[in-house]
């Protein structure tokens, strides 16, 4: 289906049908169909690009035609404590509208691409998490089985002044289907003055599944907003992670963790942009790649002119167990204030020979040596990564890989 057939397909109507099914307020239902008279402009999300290669091709794959916009179901289940407010978007509108009002869209724009308008557009699942000034809310619980062709989400985290959360948002598929299948999403994240906002993900689509999502924070004076994401699943997987330091004394910490095999493709982009002063930055990513899998990373550390005092750090490394893997990083650093402390660096490696001749030669079976190594190679992410069974269910999900 090309973006003119898309377009005859999925009209203002259609659109119009979907908030109506939501009982959605005028202001958002203007929101979708923005987004859906854009869609044509708008190019994908940006990709890394040498000459005569692009390392991700968005362009030849035709999303739209993956998305069945009336019929996108799904179980989401949502899980908190007391003193946090978790409800789907629908519940949100009828308990705290103005809430979503003066948020949604405040992080990232719905323009800001080709895909994040197409959820825009077309969005039928979402999540807020709302957590009052000085309330330490825990961990919040969210969990999204995919049972059709797509799913198109929207989540939405406010934490106010001296407020605290843990999110962790597992996505997965439902029960085989005879088709490929699409999961778009957008991720918004406020953290108020001195606030911490922990967003832990783990994505374990099938193989046959296409998966985008954008996540995107806000940090004011003081704030922590800080993102755990683990990725298993999927065919091709295209994940945006960033976070905007503006208020003075903020922070932020990315952690990401990767596990491709067969033909997966993993597309990882984290960023981080220094605005105020004294602000501090921590982008560590380890992924691993075996058959015909693929991996590129891209990490940008963005300082600007008056991010005085700023400390940034990016780390990437990526372990190929077959010859046939590949594996790409472009880390990058935009300084514009000279008062910056800054590195970044990016390895990809085999597993090495001369600590699977040392096991094997005190006794360990060789294929054995060289899980134990690959677990190894994960600890200094899932260290980071140990909230509310993430971990482990990484790990799970590790081992079945190195076990097939």
């Amino acid at each position: 289906m090309s973006s003119a057939q898309f377009r005859e397909a999925v009209d203002r109507e259609t659109v119009t049908a979907l908030a109506e099914q939501f009982d959605e307020p005028d202001w958002l239902l203007e929101t979708r169909l923005e987004a859906l008279e854009a869609i044509e402009e708008l190019d994908y999300p940006s990709v890394i690009q040498t000459p005569g290669r692009k390392w991700t091709n968005l362009d030849d794959l035709d999303f739209e035609s993956l998305v069945d916009p009336l019929s996108q179901p799904a179980e989401t289940s949502r899980a908190g404590g007391d003193e946090v407010a978790v409800r789907s978007i629908t519940e949100t509108l009828q308990t705290d509208p103005e809430l979503l009002e003066e948020h949604y869209g405040s992080v990232v724009d719905p323009l800001d691409n080709r895909l994040v308008a197409l959820a825009t557009a077309l969005r039928s699942g979402g999540t807020v998490v709302h957590v009052p000034a000085g309330v330490d809310a825990g961990t919040v619980q969210i969990e999204t089985e995919m049972n059709g062709r797509s799913r198109l989400e929207y989540t939405l985290v406010v934490a106010e002044a001296n407020s605290s959360v843990t999110v962790v948002d597992r996505r997965s598929s439902g029960d085989p289907i005879d088709a490929s299948r699409y999961y778009g999403g957008t991720v918004e994240v406020v953290a108020g003055e001195n606030a911490t906002v922990n967003y832990g993900s783990l994505q374990q689509f099938d193989d046959d599944t296409y998966a985008y999502t954008k996540s995107e924070g806000v940090a004011d004076t003081y704030a922590a907003v800080n993102w755990l994401e683990g990725n298993l699943g999927s065919r091709l997987r295209k994940s945006e992670v960033g976070t905007r330091l503006e208020g003075d004394g903020s922070e932020t910490k990315t952690v990401g963790a990767f596990f491709g095999r067969y033909d997966q493709h993993f597309d990882l982009d984290s960023r981080v942009w220094h605005r105020g002063e004294h602000t501090t930055a921590d982008l560590v990513t380890r992924g691993v790649v075996d058959d015909r899998a693929r991996s590129v990373y891209e990490g940008t550390q963005d300082v600007g002119r008056e991010a005085w005092d700023t400390s940034s750090y990016q780390r990437e490394n990526t372990l190929m167990l077959s010859d046939d893997s590949e594996a790409d990083a472009s880390p990058k650093l935009i300084i514009n204030n000279h008062d910056t402390e800054a590195s970044h660096a990016a390895s990809v490696g085999q597993v090495d020979q001369r600590d699977l001749f040392y096991m094997t030669s005190r006794g360990v079976p060789e294929q054995r040596a060289r899980n134990m190594l690959v677990e190894g190679f994960f600890v200094p992410v899932l260290e980071e990564m140990d909230v509310e069974g993430l971990r482990e269910d990484f790990e799970a999900g590790v081992a079945a890989r190195l076990t097939e």
